[in-house]
């Protein structure tokens, strides 16, 4: 959530009165149900301050179907009915008239997917308070670690406000998609880069 309010395509997907703090808390009561989503691809780790015991820092990756290592451990069904509850409880309506602004971009991962099989970077995120200090470069080197010991390239979809990480730890672009963001208010550059 470092992008918040920093990355033009994060403003525009949210009404303008929603705060950070509000979307966070809106977004942990659906994570716990996130994490037991696709369980045999999606991978997670998180950050966590020594001292508070905050986490400070999250990325989820997916692997390819055959790499069932790591995987989240499951929870009993009445868990997964509550979990369901909680997630269902969050407000979760960012602006309905954007949802096919990133279908060219998903094109072109999808592309790239096909060629053969990768680790994907699919979310990264550090609070705003914590930019700065090291956190996104940490949790995606682990990544990257964790993708050599299984011998999986790693791809990813950036936007701007993540693409210094990516540049320091090795990553090249290989495409870039620009479209016009004015009819939804936008500067009218939407643009997203898979590394």
């Amino acid at each position: 959530m470092a992008s918040w309010k920093i990355e033009p395509c994060i403003i525009l997907r949210w009404p303008k009165e929603i705060t950070l703090d509000y979307l966070i808390t809106q977004s942990a009561k659906r994570y716990p149900r996130t994490l037991l989503n696709a369980r045999h691809k999606n991978r997670h780790r998180k950050a966590v301050d020594a001292t508070t015991g905050e986490v400070v820092g999250y990325a989820q990756w997916i692997l390819p179907d055959t790499h069932l290592e790591a995987q989240i451990p499951d929870v009993s069904e009445a868990k997964k009915i509550k979990l369901h509850a909680l997630a269902e409880s969050a407000w979760w309506s960012g602006r309905s008239d954007m949802r096919s602004i990133d279908d060219p971009n998903d094109e072109v991962m999808s592309r790239i997917l096909a060629q053969r099989p990768y680790m994907k970077l699919d979310y990264l995120a550090v609070h705003p308070k914590n930019k700065g200090k090291g956190i996104a470069t940490a949790l995606v080197a682990g990544g990257i670690a964790a993708a050599e010991s299984i011998g999986l390239p790693i791809v990813t979809m950036s936007y701007k406000a993540g693409r210094g990480v990516y540049a320091r730890l090795g990553f090249r672009e290989v495409e870039r998609v620009i479209q016009d963001d004015s009819q939804y208010g936008g500067a009218g550059e939407y643009g997203a880069a898979s590394n």
